[in-house]
């Protein structure tokens, strides 16, 4: 799963939009009331404060460069945005509406943007094209989130919902991101990748048992950068985060200190642990249920990961 829109935007104007339009079906003015609905309507400059009386000279001139350098901005400013204006008016006018239309899609550059153009063109499509071009527009778009495989269900009449595995993609990559941004981080994260890929090649009980433990070392380094946080290993961790709000129920917390202690006592995983103890040998079952749950443990260790944002992608 690639995850989120942004990222492949790009490929929309070919895959949906140009495919819309370009049918005999769509009415021809579907363009420029797209255009109308997403553009934003350029606003002129605001004009400089008059300058103050000492700005000007004994004949009346005015001399003052800062003044001067304001009045020169504002021309600028004011010969742009009349460019502006007069290609928005254009657009409207039907000439080269399309290419204005693929210009404001086209600068979509964050998630929650993307997913209102989306769900504002529909409305607008619905409108003025009727439900057999809505339709169409629908499966387009369906069919783009399908051939990019991303994190979205779309859902009649037109809604982008994140699907599950959609959420788990965004965490992990944002989980990524938050250790590579931190000195501290960014090794123990890439040993655990490093471990990860390792089960390639031989997926031995050895190596999977190594893959957990790096695991667990990275969710302990997110622990101990929480404010507050001095403890240094993960169950001592837990404890002190009971204070701030951390876990919404004791049960959570005890969850996440049981895994520590099975990674403690299992032999072999962070510490020789108690033979007595297993009950079998690690196997991959293990290794891909330890590492799905130790990592939905993450946002509760790491205040830099935000679930609202992860959840939206």
């Amino acid at each position: 799963m690639r995850g989120q829109l942004v990222p492949v935007w790009g490929e929309t104007w070919k895959a949906v939009w140009s495919k819309l339009l370009a049918s005999s079906e769509t009415p021809n003015e579907l363009a420029i009331e797209l255009f109308r609905e997403l553009a934003a309507e350029p606003e002129p400059p605001d004009e400089p404060l008059p300058p103050r009386s000492d700005a000007f000279d004994v004949n009346g001139d005015l001399v003052d460069p800062a003044a001067l350098a304001r009045i020169a901005q504002y021309e600028t400013a004011l010969a742009s945005y009349e460019r502006l204006r007069a290609k928005y008016t254009e657009a409207l006018n039907g000439a080269g509406s399309k290419q204005a239309l693929r210009a404001t899609i086209l600068r979509t550059d964050d998630e929650p943007s993307a997913i209102r153009l989306l769900e504002r063109s529909f409305r607008v499509v619905e409108e003025y094209g009727g439900d057999a071009i809505a339709n169409r527009f629908y499966l387009l778009v369906e069919a783009f989130l399908q051939r990019f495989s991303l994190r979205y269900d779309l859902r009649r009449p037109f809604t982008l919902h994140p699907t599950l595995p959609g959420v788990f993609a965004s965490l992990m990559r944002d989980l990524k991101t938050v250790s590579q941004n931190d000195a501290d981080l960014e090794p123990i994260y890439h040993d655990f990748e490093e471990a990860l890929r390792d089960l390639t090649a031989e997926r031995s009980e050895r190596l999977i048992k190594t893959c957990i433990q790096k695991q667990m070392n990275l969710l302990e380094a997110l622990g101990q950068k929480t404010p507050g946080v001095t403890a240094n290993t993960l169950g001592r961790i837990c404890d002190q985060m009971n204070g701030n709000g951390a876990w919404p129920h004791a049960g959570v917390s005890e969850a996440i200190k049981n895994l520590y202690r099975f990674a403690c006592d299992y032999p072999g995983i962070r510490h020789a642990g108690t033979p007595a103890s297993s009950l079998r040998a690690i196997e991959m079952k293990d290794m891909v249920a330890v590492s799905v749950l130790l990592a939905g443990f993450a946002p509760y260790l790491s205040h830099q990961l935000d679930a609202d944002a992860i959840y939206r992608g």
